[in-house]
């Protein structure tokens, strides 16, 4: 059973157990959220997002219909996320193309992500990057555009498979 807490408004019945949402969180009704998470305080999930299983996200991010989170992502705190190439006042599309995160990928604090990038399985994208291309798997990125500083390897801390 997920644990909910009396300050946050969660109107998704699609909630794992072992979930946690903290205070003065907003999750829609049709979002999807997996098992063990944390939903950290000060976020807000619309209708057509789903979260995998493990997944961490900190404080002041928001995630607009389109984005995917697989299992076992990190969103650093105020990381944020688009979904609309052309955003106008009153003008909805008709599809949104939020951002993927791939498995086991974390995404750093007030880093921004444009609508439809794919961040590969356990990148690391830097605090404060903006991404405006796909990123691949294993690939560390830094700035502003996001280019890639280095691969992961054997070295770095990664978990088990």
């Amino acid at each position: 059973m997920p644990e909910i807490h009396r300050l946050a408004d969660v109107q998704s019945s699609s909630i794992g157990a072992g979930t946690r949402i903290w205070q003065y969180s907003v999750v829609l009704p049709n979002a999807r959220i997996g098992r063990n998470c944390n939903i950290c305080a000060h976020t807000f999930i619309e209708n057509e997002v789903v979260i995998g299983d493990d997944v961490t996200i900190k404080s002041g991010v928001y995630l607009w219909d389109g984005t995917v989170i697989e299992d076992g992502a990190f969103i650093g705190p105020n990381a944020t996320f688009s979904n609309d190439k052309t955003p106008r006042s009153k003008a909805y599309p008709t599809h949104y193309s939020g951002p993927r995160i791939k498995r086991g990928a974390s995404i750093g604090a007030n880093a921004t992500l444009l609508p439809g990038v794919i961040i590969g399985e356990y990148a690391m994208v830097g605090a404060g990057a903006v991404v405006t291309t796909d990123v691949p798997a294993f690939a560390v990125v830094i700035g502003n555009p996001a280019r890639i500083l280095r691969f992961l390897d054997e070295n770095d801390s990664l978990p088990e498979p």
